[in-house]
Protein backbone atom coordinates (compact mmCIF):
# COMPACT_ATOMS: atom_id res chain seq x y z
CA UNK A 1 0.00 0.00 0.00
CA UNK A 2 1.07 3.63 -0.45
CA UNK A 3 2.81 5.59 2.27
CA UNK A 4 0.49 7.60 4.52
CA UNK A 5 2.34 10.78 3.54
CA UNK A 6 1.78 11.58 -0.10
CA UNK A 7 5.06 12.31 -1.91
CA UNK A 8 3.98 15.40 -3.85
CA UNK A 9 6.68 17.57 -2.31
CA UNK A 10 9.51 15.26 -3.41
CA UNK A 11 8.26 14.60 -6.96
CA UNK A 12 8.74 17.38 -9.49
CA UNK A 13 8.33 16.31 -13.11
CA UNK A 14 6.04 14.04 -15.08
CA UNK A 15 8.94 11.64 -15.37
CA UNK A 16 9.26 11.58 -11.56
CA UNK A 17 5.61 10.59 -11.13
CA UNK A 18 5.82 7.88 -13.77
CA UNK A 19 8.93 6.35 -12.18
CA UNK A 20 7.45 6.53 -8.68
CA UNK A 21 4.08 5.16 -9.79
CA UNK A 22 5.70 2.33 -11.71
CA UNK A 23 7.65 1.32 -8.62
CA UNK A 24 4.53 1.37 -6.45
CA UNK A 25 2.56 -0.67 -9.00
CA UNK A 26 5.25 -3.34 -9.13
CA UNK A 27 5.56 -3.34 -5.36
CA UNK A 28 1.80 -3.93 -5.08
CA UNK A 29 1.85 -6.80 -7.59
CA UNK A 30 -0.71 -5.29 -9.92
CA UNK A 31 -1.83 -7.22 -12.99
CA UNK A 32 -1.92 -5.45 -16.35
CA UNK A 33 -3.53 -6.16 -19.70
CA UNK A 34 -6.17 -3.45 -20.07
CA UNK A 35 -4.24 -1.24 -22.45
CA UNK A 36 -0.73 -1.70 -21.06
CA UNK A 37 1.34 -4.73 -20.15
CA UNK A 38 3.78 -3.36 -17.56
CA UNK A 39 3.97 -1.06 -14.55
CA UNK A 40 5.82 1.86 -16.15
CA UNK A 41 3.51 2.10 -19.17
CA UNK A 42 0.52 1.89 -16.82
CA UNK A 43 1.88 4.73 -14.69
CA UNK A 44 2.62 6.82 -17.78
CA UNK A 45 -0.90 6.31 -19.13
CA UNK A 46 -2.38 7.31 -15.78
CA UNK A 47 -0.22 10.44 -15.50
CA UNK A 48 -0.94 11.62 -19.06
CA UNK A 49 -4.68 11.11 -18.82
CA UNK A 50 -4.90 12.83 -15.43
CA UNK A 51 -3.07 15.87 -16.84
CA UNK A 52 -5.16 15.89 -20.05
CA UNK A 53 -2.13 15.22 -22.23
CA UNK A 54 -1.97 13.19 -25.43
CA UNK A 55 -0.54 9.64 -25.25
CA UNK A 56 2.03 10.47 -27.95
CA UNK A 57 3.39 13.53 -26.14
CA UNK A 58 6.89 14.50 -27.29
CA UNK A 59 9.91 13.58 -25.16
CA UNK A 60 10.90 17.02 -23.77
CA UNK A 61 7.56 17.43 -21.98
CA UNK A 62 8.30 14.50 -19.67
CA UNK A 63 10.58 16.87 -17.78
CA UNK A 64 7.86 19.50 -17.34
CA UNK A 65 7.02 20.38 -13.74
CA UNK A 66 3.79 19.12 -12.14
CA UNK A 67 1.83 21.51 -9.92
CA UNK A 68 0.90 20.52 -6.39
CA UNK A 69 -2.78 20.13 -7.31
CA UNK A 70 -1.90 18.01 -10.31
CA UNK A 71 0.38 15.86 -8.20
CA UNK A 72 -2.40 15.26 -5.67
CA UNK A 73 -4.74 14.19 -8.48
CA UNK A 74 -2.17 11.78 -9.92
CA UNK A 75 -1.43 10.18 -6.55
CA UNK A 76 -5.14 9.87 -5.73
CA UNK A 77 -5.70 7.87 -8.90
CA UNK A 78 -2.63 5.74 -8.25
CA UNK A 79 -3.94 4.98 -4.76
CA UNK A 80 -7.24 3.79 -6.25
CA UNK A 81 -5.44 1.68 -8.85
CA UNK A 82 -3.53 -0.10 -6.07
CA UNK A 83 -6.21 -0.19 -3.39
CA UNK A 84 -9.20 -1.21 -5.52
CA UNK A 85 -7.34 -3.13 -8.26
CA UNK A 86 -9.54 -1.36 -10.80
CA UNK A 87 -8.36 -1.58 -14.42
CA UNK A 88 -6.97 1.81 -15.39
CA UNK A 89 -9.64 2.52 -18.07
CA UNK A 90 -12.33 2.27 -15.38
CA UNK A 91 -10.53 5.04 -13.48
CA UNK A 92 -10.00 7.28 -16.52
CA UNK A 93 -13.19 6.21 -18.35
CA UNK A 94 -11.19 6.04 -21.56
CA UNK A 95 -9.66 3.22 -23.57
CA UNK A 96 -7.96 3.20 -26.97
CA UNK A 97 -8.79 0.72 -29.71
CA UNK A 98 -7.67 0.79 -33.36
CA UNK A 99 -6.14 4.21 -32.69
CA UNK A 100 -9.46 5.62 -31.47
CA UNK A 101 -10.56 6.77 -27.99
CA UNK A 102 -13.61 5.18 -26.37
CA UNK A 103 -15.60 5.91 -23.22
CA UNK A 104 -15.74 2.86 -20.95
CA UNK A 105 -17.05 2.00 -17.52
CA UNK A 106 -17.85 -1.20 -15.64
CA UNK A 107 -20.88 -1.92 -17.81
CA UNK A 108 -18.56 -3.13 -20.59
CA UNK A 109 -15.31 -5.01 -21.08
CA UNK A 110 -12.20 -2.91 -21.60
CA UNK A 111 -11.41 -2.97 -25.37
CA UNK A 112 -8.32 -5.05 -26.16
CA UNK A 113 -9.15 -7.32 -29.09
CA UNK A 114 -6.42 -8.12 -31.64
CA UNK A 115 -9.16 -7.78 -34.27
CA UNK A 116 -8.13 -4.11 -34.34
CA UNK A 117 -5.17 -5.12 -36.51
CA UNK A 118 -7.47 -6.93 -38.93
CA UNK A 119 -9.67 -3.86 -39.16
CA UNK A 120 -6.63 -1.71 -39.91
CA UNK A 121 -5.97 -3.93 -42.94
CA UNK A 122 -9.65 -3.62 -43.95
CA UNK A 123 -10.04 -7.42 -43.70
CA UNK A 124 -7.68 -8.05 -46.63
CA UNK A 125 -7.20 -10.47 -48.27
CA UNK A 126 -10.54 -12.08 -47.39
CA UNK A 127 -12.85 -9.23 -48.40
CA UNK A 128 -13.06 -6.45 -50.96
CA UNK A 129 -13.50 -3.66 -48.43
CA UNK A 130 -15.24 -1.32 -50.88
CA UNK A 131 -17.88 -3.97 -51.59
CA UNK A 132 -18.85 -4.46 -47.93
CA UNK A 133 -22.27 -2.93 -47.34
CA UNK A 134 -23.55 -4.54 -44.12
CA UNK A 135 -21.56 -5.57 -41.05
CA UNK A 136 -22.68 -7.26 -37.83
CA UNK A 137 -20.67 -6.93 -34.61
CA UNK A 138 -21.80 -9.59 -32.10
CA UNK A 139 -21.08 -8.70 -28.47
CA UNK A 140 -20.37 -5.07 -29.24
CA UNK A 141 -19.89 -3.90 -25.64
CA UNK A 142 -18.45 -0.37 -25.89
CA UNK A 143 -19.04 -0.42 -29.65
CA UNK A 144 -15.32 -0.25 -30.40
CA UNK A 145 -15.24 -2.95 -33.10
CA UNK A 146 -18.43 -1.70 -34.75
CA UNK A 147 -17.20 1.89 -34.83
CA UNK A 148 -13.73 0.97 -36.07
CA UNK A 149 -15.31 -1.14 -38.84
CA UNK A 150 -17.59 1.72 -39.88
CA UNK A 151 -14.62 4.06 -40.18
CA UNK A 152 -12.47 1.53 -42.06
CA UNK A 153 -15.17 0.30 -44.47
CA UNK A 154 -16.41 3.36 -46.31
CA UNK A 155 -19.67 1.92 -47.64
CA UNK A 156 -20.70 -0.22 -44.68
CA UNK A 157 -23.64 0.13 -42.31
CA UNK A 158 -22.94 -1.68 -39.04
CA UNK A 159 -25.31 -3.36 -36.60
CA UNK A 160 -23.75 -3.25 -33.13
CA UNK A 161 -25.48 -6.09 -31.27
CA UNK A 162 -25.36 -6.94 -27.58
CA UNK A 163 -27.66 -8.76 -25.18
CA UNK A 164 -26.94 -6.17 -22.47
CA UNK A 165 -28.90 -2.93 -22.57
CA UNK A 166 -26.34 -1.47 -20.14
CA UNK A 167 -23.59 -2.18 -22.66
CA UNK A 168 -25.63 -0.66 -25.48
CA UNK A 169 -25.96 2.56 -23.47
CA UNK A 170 -22.16 2.80 -23.46
CA UNK A 171 -22.03 1.96 -27.17
CA UNK A 172 -24.46 4.80 -27.91
CA UNK A 173 -22.16 7.24 -26.11
CA UNK A 174 -19.28 6.17 -28.35
CA UNK A 175 -21.33 6.14 -31.55
CA UNK A 176 -22.31 9.73 -30.87
CA UNK A 177 -18.74 10.64 -29.89
CA UNK A 178 -17.50 9.49 -33.30
CA UNK A 179 -20.47 11.01 -35.18
CA UNK A 180 -21.59 7.70 -36.64
CA UNK A 181 -25.29 7.68 -35.79
CA UNK A 182 -26.19 7.17 -39.46
CA UNK A 183 -23.71 4.33 -39.92
CA UNK A 184 -23.74 2.31 -36.67
CA UNK A 185 -27.00 1.02 -35.24
CA UNK A 186 -27.07 -0.41 -31.68
CA UNK A 187 -29.32 -3.49 -31.49
CA UNK A 188 -30.31 -5.54 -28.45
CA UNK A 189 -29.86 -9.15 -29.55
CA UNK A 190 -28.90 -12.51 -28.07
CA UNK A 191 -26.40 -13.60 -30.73
CA UNK A 192 -28.71 -13.45 -33.78
CA UNK A 193 -32.02 -13.50 -31.89
CA UNK A 194 -33.33 -9.93 -32.09
CA UNK A 195 -31.95 -9.01 -35.51
CA UNK A 196 -34.24 -8.24 -38.46
CA UNK A 197 -35.09 -11.61 -40.08
CA UNK A 198 -33.75 -12.03 -43.60
CA UNK A 199 -30.87 -9.58 -43.17
CA UNK A 200 -27.66 -10.68 -44.87
CA UNK A 201 -24.26 -9.42 -43.77
CA UNK A 202 -21.08 -9.25 -45.83
CA UNK A 203 -19.05 -9.42 -42.63
CA UNK A 204 -19.85 -10.77 -39.17
CA UNK A 205 -17.36 -10.11 -36.38
CA UNK A 206 -18.04 -12.00 -33.15
CA UNK A 207 -16.20 -11.30 -29.92
CA UNK A 208 -18.44 -13.32 -27.61
CA UNK A 209 -17.79 -14.56 -24.08
CA UNK A 210 -15.19 -17.32 -24.37
CA UNK A 211 -13.56 -17.76 -20.96
CA UNK A 212 -13.85 -21.34 -19.73
CA UNK A 213 -14.64 -22.34 -16.16
CA UNK A 214 -11.01 -23.01 -15.25
CA UNK A 215 -9.81 -19.61 -16.43
CA UNK A 216 -12.77 -17.87 -14.79
CA UNK A 217 -11.84 -19.41 -11.45
CA UNK A 218 -8.27 -18.10 -11.72
CA UNK A 219 -8.91 -14.59 -13.07
CA UNK A 220 -6.79 -11.85 -11.42
CA UNK A 221 -8.71 -9.33 -9.35
CA UNK A 222 -8.45 -6.64 -12.06
CA UNK A 223 -10.42 -8.79 -14.50
CA UNK A 224 -13.12 -9.53 -11.93
CA UNK A 225 -14.25 -5.91 -12.16
CA UNK A 226 -15.39 -6.55 -15.74
CA UNK A 227 -18.94 -7.80 -16.39
CA UNK A 228 -19.09 -11.59 -15.99
CA UNK A 229 -21.70 -11.68 -18.76
CA UNK A 230 -18.99 -10.66 -21.23
CA UNK A 231 -16.48 -13.28 -20.09
CA UNK A 232 -17.92 -16.58 -18.82
CA UNK A 233 -18.94 -19.16 -21.43
CA UNK A 234 -19.34 -22.52 -19.71
CA UNK A 235 -16.98 -25.35 -18.95
CA UNK A 236 -15.13 -25.23 -22.28
CA UNK A 237 -15.63 -21.55 -23.16
CA UNK A 238 -17.70 -22.40 -26.23
CA UNK A 239 -21.32 -21.94 -25.11
CA UNK A 240 -21.84 -18.93 -27.37
CA UNK A 241 -19.39 -19.96 -30.10
CA UNK A 242 -21.55 -23.02 -30.79
CA UNK A 243 -24.50 -20.76 -31.50
CA UNK A 244 -22.51 -18.36 -33.68
CA UNK A 245 -21.22 -21.15 -35.90
CA UNK A 246 -24.56 -22.95 -36.12
CA UNK A 247 -26.58 -19.88 -37.08
CA UNK A 248 -24.12 -17.73 -39.03
CA UNK A 249 -24.82 -19.34 -42.45
CA UNK A 250 -28.38 -17.94 -42.41
CA UNK A 251 -27.07 -14.41 -41.90
CA UNK A 252 -24.03 -14.22 -44.17
CA UNK A 253 -24.17 -13.07 -47.77
CA UNK A 254 -22.93 -15.43 -50.49
CA UNK A 255 -19.36 -14.11 -50.35
CA UNK A 256 -19.49 -13.14 -46.69
CA UNK A 257 -16.86 -13.64 -44.00
CA UNK A 258 -17.14 -14.68 -40.35
CA UNK A 259 -14.46 -13.54 -37.88
CA UNK A 260 -14.58 -15.01 -34.36
CA UNK A 261 -12.35 -14.34 -31.36
CA UNK A 262 -12.07 -17.20 -28.87
CA UNK A 263 -8.76 -16.43 -27.11
CA UNK A 264 -7.49 -19.24 -24.91
CA UNK A 265 -10.43 -21.44 -25.97
CA UNK A 266 -8.84 -22.01 -29.39
CA UNK A 267 -7.77 -25.59 -28.51
CA UNK A 268 -11.36 -26.34 -27.45
CA UNK A 269 -12.60 -25.09 -30.84
CA UNK A 270 -10.28 -27.41 -32.72
CA UNK A 271 -11.23 -30.32 -30.47
CA UNK A 272 -14.95 -29.69 -30.96
CA UNK A 273 -14.74 -29.51 -34.77
CA UNK A 274 -11.57 -31.37 -35.86
CA UNK A 275 -12.84 -31.70 -39.44
CA UNK A 276 -13.15 -27.93 -39.97
CA UNK A 277 -10.19 -26.03 -41.53
CA UNK A 278 -10.21 -23.01 -39.21
CA UNK A 279 -7.80 -20.32 -40.38
CA UNK A 280 -6.11 -18.91 -37.28
CA UNK A 281 -4.76 -15.40 -37.71
CA UNK A 282 -1.28 -14.22 -36.78
CA UNK A 283 -0.93 -10.69 -35.43
CA UNK A 284 2.15 -8.49 -35.62
CA UNK A 285 1.20 -6.58 -32.46
CA UNK A 286 0.30 -9.63 -30.37
CA UNK A 287 -2.89 -11.50 -29.62
CA UNK A 288 -4.19 -14.91 -30.55
CA UNK A 289 -7.28 -17.08 -30.79
CA UNK A 290 -9.02 -15.43 -33.76
CA UNK A 291 -10.23 -17.47 -36.73
CA UNK A 292 -11.95 -16.68 -40.02
CA UNK A 293 -14.35 -18.79 -42.06
CA UNK A 294 -15.95 -17.92 -45.38
CA UNK A 295 -19.65 -18.38 -46.07
CA UNK A 296 -18.75 -21.29 -48.34
CA UNK A 297 -16.74 -23.01 -45.60
CA UNK A 298 -19.57 -22.54 -43.13
CA UNK A 299 -22.02 -24.07 -45.60
CA UNK A 300 -19.72 -27.04 -46.23
CA UNK A 301 -19.54 -27.83 -42.51
CA UNK A 302 -23.06 -26.78 -41.55
CA UNK A 303 -23.92 -30.26 -40.31
CA UNK A 304 -21.04 -30.28 -37.86
CA UNK A 305 -21.88 -26.83 -36.57
CA UNK A 306 -25.52 -27.72 -35.96
CA UNK A 307 -24.47 -30.16 -33.28
CA UNK A 308 -25.17 -28.92 -29.76
CA UNK A 309 -26.64 -25.67 -31.04
CA UNK A 310 -28.48 -23.36 -28.70
CA UNK A 311 -25.90 -23.20 -25.90
CA UNK A 312 -25.41 -20.00 -23.94
CA UNK A 313 -26.05 -16.30 -24.50
CA UNK A 314 -23.82 -13.44 -25.59
CA UNK A 315 -22.87 -10.15 -24.00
Amino acid sequence: MFETHRPVESLVTLRDYVRWGGSRFREAGLVFGHGTDNALDEAAALVLHTLHLEPDMSEPFWDARVTAAEGEAIVARMERRVGERLPLPYLTHEAWFAGLPFFVDQRVLVPRSPVAELIAHRFAPWLDADAVERVLDIGTGSGCIAIACALALDNAVVDAADISEDALEVARVNIKRHHLQEWVQPVQADVFDGLVPGTRYDLIVANPPYVDAGDMASLPEEYRHEPRLGLAAGDDGLDVVHRVLAEAPRWLSENGLLVVEVGNSAPAVEAAWPEVPFEWLQFERGGHGVFVLTAAELATHAGAFRRDRGRGAVS
